[in-house]
């Protein structure tokens, strides 16, 4: 049983809540961004969408600039030299410029092909490359906010990520309320108000992280051999990433394969994004976790504290497993009556319900599914997860495309990706660790400390 009173209890959640309300302010408010928008018409609300998917992918597949830099600043961080641990920091902020400057050139030139990819017609497509390429003027801010958190956390401050996602996003809000109204931009207003408010937000971050490295003496210039192993060590996240999106894109692909006329298509794949939106929502809850478990397992393993590190990871696991049964009781509980919040196709809400009472049972693998992909990325162990990530692709694979040849049915395919996707993730993180090869002490070779 968990025990709320412990210290390590109370330190887990005092990063692991303000981590939970900063990464569920970011989803409420682009749906009120595609309230806005939606007001416009529908073919400019289909055009943000088709841009929304191209500009979380990129970010999606940065992720690693928050937590390989929080796991190498934690770290830091534990074996008692701060001012390394900003030093590293920097590095990574100025990895994020890097792959920003790249991202933003790339993604201008190449707006018009990317939007085209996804067969729309030219009302939806006009409208998609307008915002893509004003936002792609926003991938370095975005970035740099990736990096910056990632610093915080290492140095096991959320609440300033927290603030500034609060501020950051209100401020997204009030800015494209006054320029695609008033100002009368329409959807290139939206765009552009988003990308003043990513501005801020980096800045604001910067502040703070800039303040503390020149606290500590460290320098904020850029230094190439740190940026080189900064971005390799992050090298293996993105493998990792790419394991993940695919088994979701693979289960989309099983849905669109595996039915058996257009009107069955279509309700399977409505039902099936409700059900991947209800769970990507619940996961900001078991992800907060794992944020305080990159945090947390890092600076221990940075002391040399092996003993903590495993009483840590025991009790996070406890924490991930009892929030999982959490949702997924809330989930099971709402299942009648989520489908009527969405859509008013009976098909689609009648299927809904047993999808997500599948989801629901899946809940407490997912919440220790988390917490243990946070401690190993702490621990930095990058190179298994890229590994284990790919096995579990290999073998959830076959049984995906099995369900959509034999037209299993959607509730089935959710039983697959429950038990075969989730629980294979859940078999090779338990069995590493278990073991002891991750627990590597001390500050990690081949990084640049400054002196």
């Amino acid at each position: 049983m968990v025990v709320v009173t412990d210290a390590r209890d109370r330190e887990i959640l005092r990063l692991a809540v303000p981590a939970f309300l900063a990464l569920v302010a970011e989803p409420l408010f682009l749906l009120a961004d595609a309230a806005i928008v939606g007001h416009l018409g529908t073919a400019p609300l289909a055009g943000l969408g088709i841009a929304a998917v191209v500009l979380q992918t990129v970010v999606g597949l940065c992720i690693f600039l928050a937590y390989g830099t929080t796991a190498g600043v934690a770290r830091h961080l534990g074996a008692g030299d701060l001012r390394g641990a900003l030093t590293q920091g920097v590095d990574g902020l100025w990895l994020a410029v890097g792959i920003g400057l790249v991202v933003t050139v790339l993604g201008v030139l190449l707006t018009g092909p990317l939007v085209h990819v996804f067969g729309a017609s030219a009302e939806v497509t006009d409208p998609a490359a307008t915002y893509l390429r004003i936002a792609f003027l926003g991938t370095t801010p975005l970035l740099l906010m990736l990096a910056a958190t990632g610093v915080l956390r290492g140095l096991q401050d959320t609440r300033s990520p927290l603030v500034v996602a609060v501020g950051g996003n209100a401020l997204n809000v009030a800015l494209n309320l006054l320029l695609v109204y008033p100002a009368g931009l329409g959807l290139a207003g939206s765009a552009l108000g988003s990308v003043l408010a990513q501005v801020a937000s980096a800045a604001a971050l910067l502040v703070v992280v800039a303040r503390a490295a020149r606290a500590q003496g460290a320098s904020l210039r850029p230094d190439l051999p740190g940026i080189r192993s900064a971005g390799r060590a992050g090298v293996p996240l993105v493998i990792r990433t790419l394991t993940l999106r695919a088994g979701f894109l693979l289960t989309t692909y099983a849905v669109t394969l595996g039915a058996t006329g257009p009107r069955e298509q279509e309700v399977d794949l409505a039902t099936h994004q409700l059900a991947l939106t209800l769970w990507g929502f619940l996961a900001f809850a078991l992800d907060a976790i794992a944020i305080a478990a990159q945090a947390l397992t890092g600076r221990a393993l940075g002391a040399g504290d092996v003993v903590a590190v495993r009483e840590t990871t025991t009790r996070m696991i406890r924490w991930g497993a009892l929030s999982g049964v959490v949702t997924g009781l809330l989930l099971a509980a709402g299942s009648p009556f989520l489908g009527a919040l969405f859509t008013g196709d009976r098909d689609v809400r009648d299927l809904l319900v047993p999808v997500l009472l599948i989801a629901a049972v899946g809940q407490p693998v997912a919440g220790v599914v988390f917490v243990l992909d946070g401690v190993l990325i702490g621990a930095g162990d990058g190179r298994y997860l890229a590994r284990a990530g790919l096995v579990t692709l290999l073998a959830y694979a076959p049984v995906a495309l099995l369900c959509a040849v034999v037209s299993a049915g959607l509730a089935v395919l959710w039983v697959a990706f429950t038990a075969v996707f989730m629980g294979a993730r859940l078999v090779v993180l338990l069995h590493r660790a278990r073991g002891d090869t991750w627990l590597v002490t001390g500050l990690v070779t081949g990084r640049r400390v400054a002196p």
